[in-house]
């Protein structure tokens, strides 16, 4: 079995034939088509939180620092967890990280020792626009997001499902994710927090060097 029927067997069975088509050709294709094709208007009107969405203000925190600051971020939580229609006997809080600019980025890792010379400068950037930084989630400019965006997964933040309304949730949302870009964005969490490469043989508690 080749690769590409591998990849098949694990994409949604709720797409239609033309969309799955359609994502295989953009999966073939990656990293080489990012720019518009992560982001969809199809959803913008819907009163639903979507994976992967961008709400324009969510509360920040970046511990011990307690300031508290409103960012926009990215919905990690998946979106039936999310839907108020789903009841549930606890209130069920939403997962997202915040979107930093990759320009700011920039400007603030040439302070470091390690990328002071422009080509080691040009390769790590090059890496975290092509995905290939397992933490990082790049996000091209399109849709609301005027700018080049990267989330880190290591920076989760948690608020209450309610503190998010639904009423003309257009006018928070800067983007929702395309097909192709929440297939994205579930392989980088998968492999940022699901892959089994840590070593360690935890029948033995021996670390495998």
């Amino acid at each position: 079995m080749n690769i590409y029927e591998d990849i098949r067997l694990y994409l949604p069975k709720y797409l239609s034939e033309e969309s799955t088509k359609k994502l295989l050709r953009e999966i073939a294709d990656f990293p080489n088509i990012l720019d518009g094709s992560l982001y969809t208007n199809r959803l913008q009107n819907d009163n639903i939180i979507f994976q992967g969405d961008a709400i324009k203000e969510l509360p920040v925190i970046n511990l011990p620092d307690t300031t508290i600051k409103k960012t926009p971020s990215i919905i990690l939580s998946n979106t039936c967890d999310i839907d108020e229609a789903n009841e549930r006997a606890f209130p069920s809080h939403i997962c997202y990280a915040p979107i930093f600019n990759l320009e700011k980025y920039i400007n603030a890792v040439k302070r470091i020792d390690k990328y002071k010379q422009e080509e080691s400068l040009n390769q790590h950037i090059e890496s975290i626009r092509k995905q290939y930084i397992t933490q990082i989630l790049y996000l091209p400019a399109g849709e609301g997001l005027d700018y080049e965006g990267i989330v880190f997964l290591d920076r989760i933040n948690n608020c209450k499902n309610t503190i998010i309304e639904r009423n003309n949730l257009k006018t928070k949302r800067l983007f929702t994710l395309s097909n192709y870009g929440h297939y994205l964005l579930l392989t980088k969490i998968s492999i940022h927090f699901s892959r089994l490469q840590e070593k360690v043989d935890r029948n033995e508690g021996v670390i495998i060097k």
